[in-house]
C-alpha cells in the first residue's frame, strides 16, 4: 500500500487523539470530512489502522504497581510453550505479554492494586501456570514516560528498512 504525508500526518493525529471528527481531521490536513473518511477508511483496510480505544489511567484507577517479569519454562518444546501462551489470555493483570530471546522466553508487563496483590497474583496464578520454572519481577519505581503511539518519521527516510507499506511523496 501506498501511503503520502497526508496520511502520516491523519496517523499521527489518530495516534494523538482518535476522537477527533473527520471535519476537525480535515481542517488540520487541508482534506474534505469526506476525503479524510475515505482515507481512514482504506487505512483501516489495509490493517494500519487497527482499531480505536480509550487509554485509562492505571493511577486514578489505583493499580500502583507495575511490574516488568520475566518467565523462563522448564522444556522448550511447542506445546509447553503453547500451554503457557494459552494459559496468560485468562489474567486480566497481564498487559503485554512477549516471547523474547536471552535468560528469560518471557517477558510480562503486570498491573496491580499493590504489592500483596501482585504478590499473590505471581504466587498463586503465575507460577502455577504450566511449564513455568522461574520468575523474576523488576517493580517499576515511577514512570518516566509511556507512549502506544508508533513512530512514522522512519518512513519517509531513505535509510529504513522498506516497511509493508511504500510512502510516496504525492
Amino acid at each position: 500500500m501506498d501511503i503520502d504525508r497526508t496520511d502520516l500526518r491523519l496517523l499521527d493525529l489518530l495516534q494523538k487523539d482518535a476522537k477527533l471528527s473527520h471535519a476537525s481531521l480535515g481542517e488540520q490536513v487541508h482534506l474534505s470530512a469526506s476525503q479524510v473518511s475515505r482515507r481512514i477508511a482504506r487505512l483501516e483496510e489495509a490493517g494500519i489502522v487497527k482499531g480505536y480505544l480509550a487509554q485509562l489511567d492505571p493511577d486514578v484507577l489505583g493499580l500502583d504497581v507495575e511490574a516488568f517479569t520475566s518467565v523462563s519454562l522448564d522444556r522448550h518444546d511447542p506445546g509447553v510453550g503453547e500451554a503457557f501462551e494459552q494459559s496468560i489470555q485468562a489474567i486480566d493483570e497481564i498487559l503485554d505479554c512477549m516471547a523474547v530471546t536471552g535468560e528469560a522466553d518471557y517477558i510480562l508487563r503486570i498491573v496491580a492494586p499493590d504489592l500483596n496483590a501482585f504478590a499473590k497474583l505471581v504466587t498463586d496464578r503465575l507460577i502455577q501456570l504450566p511449564g513455568v520454572k522461574m520468575v523474576r519481577s523488576n517493580i517499576g519505581l515511577h514512570r518516566i514516560k509511556r507512549s502506544h503511539a508508533m513512530p512514522l518519521t522512519y518512513l519517509g527516510s531513505a535509510q529504513s528498512k522498506q516497511p509493508r507499506v511504500r510512502f510516496t511523496e504525492s
